[in-house]
């Protein structure tokens, strides 16, 4: 579900950005030269004017990265799980990261076909010793799975 801010939520992120602070010191520092006797009759305007001029030039709000919950949620558990680095999982972390939460492709390798690629590394580890040596190599299989992904990913 998409929420968007309100009109009242915009309005209370303004008053809190770092523009309306500095536009306030600058209005501010316009009332003072008023109280000073420097401002004369057109203090209204050079208040008004400092205001402005401080909003104006403050550096705007930073850009954040995008939100990724379900990818943070990955990472951190993948932290915990001991992971061979010839996998490149990394690589697709960082790709996923890059691509942010809109494209479908990236969803799907978050939800669903990374956990299920380290799941089955996992439980292929736990039966490596019962499968004997014509087994198949579960660091090899989940670099392959790695790679499917990261070729579906772009």
């Amino acid at each position: 579900m998409a929420t968007s801010d309100g009109p009242g939520r915009q309005a209370l992120k303004y008053l809190e950005s770092g523009r309306n602070l500095v536009g306030c010191a600058g209005g501010a520092i316009g009332l003072g030269l008023h109280f000073a006797g420097l401002g004369g009759a057109w203090w209204p305007g050079v208040v008004a004017g400092l205001y402005a001029a401080g909003a104006l030039l403050a550096p705007g709000p930073k850009d954040d990265p995008p939100e990724h919950p379900e990818l943070d949620a990955l990472v951190a558990y993948l932290r915990t799980v001991p992971l061979p680095p010839a996998a490149r999982v990394d690589g697709l972390l960082e790709a996923l990261r890059a691509a942010g939460p809109g494209p479908a492709a990236g969803r799907r390798i978050v939800r669903d076909g990374l956990p299920l690629a380290v799941a089955g590394y996992l439980r292929a580890r736990t039966w490596q010793p019962w499968a004997g040596a014509d087994g198949p190599d579960p660091d090899a299989e989940l670099a392959r799975e790695v790679g499917l992904l990261t070729a579906q990913l772009g």
